[in-house]
């Protein structure tokens, strides 16, 4: 009996079958990908950036713009720690992070050198770290639910938590997971506080002294296309937010309005990166637009615009 040459080049019924149902799988697979880490909503920020004006880029910080300068420098003596969340103190020229594994504020050069180490007694977790101005710093705890104001000095040894004002910032949706960023926003005489998962934004009135008024308000935003949210930055120039996102490896820029402007993948080969940060949870600025961060376990970057 003949057997049509046709017939023989056609794969079985069965294996059919099987391959349509791994491609459909492979296709709910990316899509789920794609909205657990927002590719599509990067996709969409991408192309609304390469159609910004002069203007628009003028008036923003504009991450695109932005070149690594110190790339990873390893923070000596903060090894066996955890840097969570960096503040630029404009006095001093000088930095401040957070340890959150081995309670301390450390004060750190423009550079990534640590100055000094002050210990913190008290706190169990501190993730979040603000500098107000006059030596008021503000320190969230994330397991503790606390925000406390302290006051540092070029003499200060150590700091107790038993000995300033404390504010409790309540429950979270995920209490492993609560509040990490902290900024002030003089512009509009407010503190924003992000928690950390699911990511959201939070303000809370003050005009810079350990006093804050009234509670903290839920701030209504969806635009936060990130997994996590690790840290904030004001920037007063500008009246535009950054949030950082170690889990998405993402900077973002957001305006007075809440929507997106600009954003900046901290992966590999982008922004001069030799490598992708690792976990980044601090970002700050300083007078001269240049942008700092800090990765867990103590890792240090700067960033410059080209």
């Amino acid at each position: 009996m003949a057997v049509d040459a046709q017939q023989l080049s056609k794969p079985p019924r069965r294996t059919r079958f099987q391959w349509s149902w791994l491609l459909i799988a492979l296709v709910v697979i990316l899509v789920g990908l794609s909205y657990a880490w927002h590719w599509d909503d990067r996709g969409l920020l991408w192309l609304r950036e390469q159609s910004a004006s002069a203007e628009q880029r003028a008036a923003s910080v504009w991450l695109p713009d932005y070149k690594v300068d110190i790339d990873g420098k390893s923070m000596v003596g903060l090894e066996k720690d955890e840097a969570s969340d960096l503040s630029y103190d404009p006095v001093s020229k000088t930095l401040y992070s957070v340890m959150g594994k081995n309670a301390f504020l450390a004060e750190l050069s423009l550079t990534g050198d640590v100055l000094r180490k002050i210990p913190l007694v008290g706190w169990s977790n501190p993730e979040g770290v603000m500098v107000l101005g006059n030596g008021l710093i503000a320190i969230v705890d994330e397991r503790q639910h606390l925000m406390t104001m302290v006051t540092v000095t070029p003499d200060t040894k150590t700091l107790d938590i038993k000995d300033f004002p404390k504010y409790d910032l309540g429950p979270s949706v995920d209490q492993n997971k609560a509040f990490e960023g902290v900024t002030w926003d003089a512009r509009n005489q407010q503190i924003l506080l992000g928690e950390e998962r699911p990511p959201a934004l939070f303000s809370w009135k003050s005009d810079g002294s350990a006093i804050l008024k009234g509670d903290k308000r839920k701030l209504v935003n969806d635009n936060l296309i990130m997994r996590n949210l690790s840290a904030l930055y004001a920037d007063q120039k500008t009246g535009h937010l950054l949030v950082l996102s170690a889990e998405s490896h993402l900077l973002l820029e957001l305006d007075e309005k809440g929507n997106k402007v600009s954003f900046m993948a901290l992966v590999t080969g982008l922004n001069g990166l030799a490598h992708t940060i690792p976990r980044a949870e601090g970002v700050t600025m300083d007078e001269n637009r240049t942008i700092y961060m800090v990765s867990e376990p103590n890792l240090f970057y700067s960033f410059k615009k080209k």
